[in-house]
């Protein structure tokens, strides 16, 4: 109980985003967007501007489809997210994108909370999918590592891959970062390709959390054979905030790092 309480103390510092926040950052995002969230006799009201301050010009059905991002604000590209501190991205303003009509006759700002992608790849579990434990930690963990499947399969540059730096210390031991580049698929998936899902990402069923340890057990299926990744994670103190972070990742007979 006491390792518990301790625990609980410890900033958990994940950059925890949702589909759609992911995919809003600039440089990674879908085609296509749709409007979310707005009632089915309500509008989602399209500014002159990047907020409430400016008069709305234009609106969108709750059920428009198809719609293309041009920007957003703030701006961040996912290596800028990824080099910022928790307290800097609570701090940042709600984002607004600039959005332009399928039929390109209609364009402005939407509040970004009432769009997302309109077709979201369905490769790794929704974050609404995972099941909350009544645990901050256990939850918290789960989403961080939901997070690292999302960004390594969103691909792009070096700078944004979760295996080299910067990115990497957001999940991993600072210590570990040296240690993954020119790893990804087969850390993820125990293959050098990747061609079906992960089905289920969960706190280990028997010992979630032991000794500060949390377990995460990822499930996937690739090329129709079904297997799992575990994942370890601790307090990681050499960071600031001792944030957890992934110190093991664990497939049948081996481990990363060996």
């Amino acid at each position: 109980m006491m390792t518990r309480n301790i625990l609980r103390g410890v900033t958990f510092v994940v950059g925890f985003m949702a589909t759609a926040a992911f995919a809003q950052i600039d440089g990674h995002g879908p085609d296509s967007w749709r409007v979310t969230g707005v009632a089915a006799n309500d509008v989602l009201n399209v500014r002159m501007g990047p907020g409430t301050a400016y008069p709305v010009i234009e609106t969108f059905a709750p059920d428009t489809r198809g719609l293309e991002q041009i920007t957003c604000v703030p701006y961040y590209a996912l290596r800028h997210y990824s080099e910022m501190t928790e307290a800097q991205i609570n701090a940042l303003p709600p984002r607004w994108c600039l959005m332009r009509g399928r039929d390109m006759m209609r364009a402005g700002w939407v509040a970004g909370q009432f769009i997302r992608p309109d077709d979201e790849d369905t490769t790794i579990p929704s974050q609404e999918s995972l099941i909350s434990t009544g645990d901050p930690l256990l939850d918290q963990a789960q989403a961080l590592v939901r997070e690292l499947y999302v960004v390594f399969e969103m691909g792009g540059e070096q700078g944004d891959n979760p295996f080299y730096p910067p990115t990497a210390e957001r999940y991993f031991f600072a210590g570990l970062a040296p240690k993954l580049a020119g790893h990804g698929s087969d850390v993820m998936y125990d293959a050098q390709d990747f061609q079906g899902q992960v089905t289920r990402i969960a706190p280990d069923a028997d010992r979630p959390m032991l000794r500060g340890m949390i377990t995460i057990n990822v499930d996937f299926i690739n090329f129709g054979q079904q297997d799992r990744a575990v994942f370890s994670l601790r307090a990681d103190t050499s960071q600031q905030g001792a944030p957890f972070r992934i110190f093991r990742i664990e497939h049948g007979d081996w481990s990363f790092p060996q």
